[in-house]
This record gives structure tokens, sequence and C-alpha cells, in this order.
């Protein structure tokens, strides 16, 4: 299978050279020890049968013997070997280099540890496959560009149809969709993902969680629920209206789901533009991927022809994984800002230098006009605070952007640029 470059390659590369090992965590499928294995030197994989035996009875005896071998040294499903978290710590402490080692696995699979590796094995998280990174997005337009000088955007083109757009949504980002060869089978990786997610990793997070039903149920009021400020009471009242599971049984299931890398929430910007009481300050309601709601409702491309409703909000989740996984290369963070008075903004990329970009996401050009008015409003309602707030001013916004799932980006007369996800890259 050929390797798709991603887009934390280069923030494996710095974690290498900061640190003395690496854990990179994140959904089941989404690529972790397929990027992982393109840095490592040499690797030992605890789920290979004809050394598996060998492998623990060493860790159980004498871990540090697993640790010789080229460097870095790439340790795949290291929860299966418990002891060997220690080993690598210590062996970090002694040699005092980075770049030593990599540990991969499964989130399914809880280990016990007697202490952290803080300062010595960081943690790195990766997510889905963006559309630039599945090769459906031309890239035309970089992120990283746009902050740096906007005025420089004069227009792009995406190749990107409609039905292919809703192709990917179904099909998710998942590296083993993306090569399988027909689409039938790359729809069924996303659906066979749900389906193992609810009937045997909940339990394996949560010996507690057994009832396949219950797991369901939560990520079908989640996919119902997405890209909403539905409140957690919404959630479970749904969850509990379809299984009858208990309170306490819904949190247990809800942080198994969400320690899988599954549920992914966005945040609220909570800026003091307006009165505090008017702020929304509960998070939305998102998935890792737009496939895992497609599949927890049981629907395939030919549905969203005639349902674009559903489909836009399936859009949105597309479109917040996306700028997540563009965000890692800038040193960004995203957030979303919504108010009781209807003003709102999909998403704010806050970059760690203090700029930040608001962003609206909408599916077709009819939208564009009413987003670009949001964003303005937001823009002006700035400028009023720091006009009576001079000694906290906030800052203004370097981008004003509205993400379209059309054919031709442009630049308006009111400064908000218009860019298909199409042509977007980090």
């Amino acid at each position: 299978m050929r390797y798709l470059p991603r887009i934390v390659d280069k923030e494996l590369d710095l974690r290498l050279e900061s640190f003395g090992a690496t854990l990179i965590v994140g959904p089941k499928g989404c690529g972790k020890t397929t990027t992982a294995r393109q840095r490592a030197a040499s690797m030992v994989e605890f789920e290979d049968e004809d050394r598996r035996t060998g492998y623990l009875a060493v860790a159980s005896i004498q871990p540090s013997l697993l640790l010789e071998g080229p460097k870095p040294r790439l340790f795949d499903e290291w929860q299966d070997a418990p002891s060997i978290w220690g080993a690598i710590r210590k062996s970090v402490d002694d040699l005092q280099q980075n770049g030593l080692y990599i540990l991969t696995g499964s989130t399914s699979q809880k280990a016990r540890l007697s202490h952290t590796g803080t300062l010595r094995i960081s943690t790195m998280q990766m997510g889905p496959m963006s559309l630039f990174e599945s090769g459906e997005s031309n890239g035309s337009v970089s992120l990283a560009e746009l902050f740096q000088d906007p005025a420089s955007f004069d227009g792009c083109h995406s190749e990107l149809t409609i039905p292919e757009l809703i192709f990917a949504i179904c099909r998710g980002g998942w590296p083993l969709a993306v090569n399988n060869r027909t689409e039938r089978s790359q729809l069924a990786v996303a659906r066979d993902l749900f389906r193992q997610t609810c009937s045997v990793d909940v339990r394996n997070v949560d010996s507690s969680c057994t009832n396949t039903d219950w797991a369901t149920a939560i990520l079908q009021s989640y996919a119902r629920n997405i890209c909403t400020t539905a409140s957690t009471k919404t959630i479970r009242a749904d969850a509990q209206v379809a299984t009858g599971m208990s309170e306490s049984s819904f949190y247990h299931y809800k942080s198994a789901l969400e320690e899988l890398y599954m549920v992914e929430n966005l945040t609220a910007w909570c800026p003091s533009i307006r009165s505090k009481t008017a702020i929304r300050s509960s998070s939305k309601r998102n998935l890792v991927d737009p496939s895992i709601a497609v599949a927890a409702t049981g629907l395939s491309p030919a549905y969203f022809r005639e349902d674009f409703k559903t489909l836009g909000f399936l859009f949105e989740s597309l479109c917040i994984r996306d700028l997540k996984s563009y965000s890692v290369a800038l040193d960004g963070s995203m957030s979303y800002y919504r108010d009781r008075y209807g003003l709102e903004a999909d998403g704010v990329l806050h970059l760690s230098d203090g700029r930040y970009a608001l962003v609206e996401f909408k599916l077709g050009s009819h939208e564009i006009d009413d987003a670009a008015k949001h964003l303005n409003e937001i823009e002006r309602l700035v400028k009023k605070h720091n006009e009576s707030e001079q000694q906290v001013p906030l800052r203004l916004p370097n981008l004003k952007m509205v993400v379209t799932g059309t054919e031709y980006g442009y630049r308006r007369d009111d400064g908000v640029l218009v860019v298909p996800i199409g042509a977007l890259r980090d």
C-alpha cells in the first residue's frame, strides 16, 4: 500500500528532535503506525504472532533488552507490554538523547502505568486524513500563506464536484478507505470502524461498557446533532429514549467514546465583545470524521443528493476536521463563536502568535452573503469593544473566510475571502 504523506510528518520530526520518545495517539485506523514507520529505523510489533510470545516474555523479565536496536525504535501496540513504558522512560533519562523511541497503539487498550513520561515521552495526536492529504484538494490555497499575506489571494479554482465531495464525506479520511480500489470497499471502512467501536472497543476501554446498543445510540445521537450546540442533557435524553440506559451508564459510555477519539467536540471562543449573558459557551458537538456520523445513521452517498440540509452539517464537520489538521502545521487550534442574537463564526482558527481567522462553512453559494455579514459584524463588534476597552483591546481578525463546496474562490469587496475546501491546504 502506498504511503500518502501526512501533515503530521513534520510535527513528528519536531517531537523526535525535541524529546527522547514520542507517543502517537488518535482513533483507530487513522494511520498512526504507518506514519511512525516512515521515521523508525527499527521496530517491535507486539501483534506479530510469530514473535509475540518471545517479546512478551522478555518484556516481563527484562524489558530493557527490547530497546536494543537502531534508533528511532518503534514499539507498536506497546500497551500489550506496559513495562516497556518504564524501560523507555529510564533509557531516555540514562542516554540523555532525543529521538530514541516512538510508541503507537490502540486507544482501546488501557495500560496501568506507575509513572508518567513527562518531559521524556511527548504525546502527539493524529486524526483522519484531510482532503489535501487524500489528494482531493488541489492545495492551490495555502492557509499559512493566507495568514502571511492575505492581500496575495486573487482567487482559485477547485476541481472537486459536489458528488465527489459527498462521497468523500461518506468515505472519510481513513487511509485504508482512501487506498481501497472500489467505491464499495472504500465506504465499507467507516461502517466497520463504527461497528467495531460500539461492539468491541468501548468494552476494552471500560469493562462495564458491554452493551453494543447503548454505544450505538450515543454515537447516533451525536450524528443527529453534529455541528450543533446540543447540550449533554439533550444527547443523554436522546440515548435514554432509544435504549433506556441510566444516567451513570451514559457517562461511562460517553467517556469511553472520548478516550477512543470518536467524539471530538469544538469549544467556544468567548471574547468579551458582548455581555457575558449573550455568549453561547457550550461545546459544539462533533465526531472525529463525518463518515462516522454517516455510518451511525446508516445512510449512503445517494441519500445526500436529496437532503442538502443534513449534508450542510456534515460538510461543516468535514471542514472542521480539515482545518484542525491544517492548524497542526501552523501551531494553531480551532474553536467557534455563537451568541444568542444569532451572530456566529462556524470556526475560529487561532495561531500561537495571536493571529486568528474567522471562518464560516457554507456548502453552496447562496449562503455566502449571510456568512460574510456575520464575519464582518464580529469584526465591527471587536472594533467597538476596543473603543471602550482601550486598556485590554482585542486583536482584529487577520482573516475573514468563507469555506465552501463551490468551484471558484475569490475576494469579496468587503474583504471576506471565499475559498473552496477543494483548494485548501495547510
